[in-house]
């Protein structure tokens, strides 16, 4: 029951991800309540789930994908924070699309990538290692992206190549920083901090700002947020979703699971990165 849930939270979005591509156009009412069915179900299940991590229930999925390394699913209070504003915010956010769309063309394909996208946010809300987060952080990227192009228009096309061309430099960063770390700290999981006491100071300093900076980009700090406004050109339910469920979102979680769950708060101070971070945080929040 305890490793059932997890993977029940993901298939709340990913079930009726794969049911809309086989949706035929006509069948909007079946559509809709599939959708606003499955996401008033995850809302349940994440209620359910607060109730037993309040009690001390600990809820994990482990699966070992290559010797050494496991895709690795838990439920703590941080990752319920984000479930539970993702999911609301899912329900509301589709509602507000079946509204603004009506009876649009190529809604299938739109709500099949809109509940991916929503599953690769919970799974990195529920990510327990730093290599279970990159997979699904990438999945977000790849499930994002034909709802930014969504329109098929000129502008939009632009937006959809200066999306990628933004978010995988800065996956290509964040990964160099895992297998950098992992190589020489081994598989970092974040109920437990990396054992970085064998590092220097320099290495760590420059792991912290690639692993951060590629977070930063979905997150659209200054000065790497250039590809959001672009992205605006997406129809309004996929901005609402960019801003509010997904991937900015996700990004200022996984920064803070990198600092907190990875480094450590004390371990950033005496870097002397906590200043420069606050400082970028800032003129983003302005």
């Amino acid at each position: 029951m305890t490793q059932a849930l997890p993977l029940a939270l993901l298939a709340c979005a990913l079930i009726p991800a794969i049911l809309c591509f086989f949706i035929n156009e006509e069948k909007a009412g079946l559509r809709n309540a599939i959708n606003i069915g499955s996401a008033v179900l995850k809302l349940a299940l994440v209620v359910f789930l607060t109730v037993g991590v309040a009690r001390g229930v600990v809820y994990e999925a482990r699966f070992e994908f290559v010797p050494g390394l496991y895709l690795l699913l838990r439920v703590d209070a941080l990752a319920l924070l984000f479930v539970t504003l993702s999911s609301f915010l899912w329900l509301v956010t589709t509602v507000y699309a079946i509204a603004y769309f009506g009876r649009s063309s190529n809604l299938p394909r739109f709500f099949a990538f809109f509940n991916l996208c929503v599953m690769s946010t919970t799974g990195i809300a529920l990510s327990g290692s730093l290599i279970s987060f990159f997979i699904f952080y990438e999945l977000l990227t790849l499930s994002t992206w034909p709802l930014v192009v969504h329109k098929g228009d000129p502008t939009s096309m632009a937006a959809g190549r200066s999306y990628l061309a933004y978010t995988l430099v800065g996956s290509a960063a964040l990964l160099f920083g895992i297998v950098w770390l992992e190589g020489m700290a081994g598989p970092v999981e974040f109920a437990q901090k990396a054992a970085l006491g064998d590092l220097s100071d320099w290495m760590l300093a420059v792991i912290f700002l690639l692993c951060v900076g590629g977070l930063g980009v979905k997150a659209a700090l200054v000065p790497l947020h250039a590809w959001l406004p672009q992205a605006m050109a997406a129809p309004a339910p996929v901005s609402a979703l960019l801003h509010a469920v997904a991937v900015v979102k996700a990004g200022a979680f996984g920064i803070v699971r990198f600092i907190y769950d990875v480094y450590g708060i004390e371990r950033v101070a005496d870097l002397g990165l906590g200043i420069p971070l606050a400082i970028l945080a800032s003129f983003t929040i302005l």
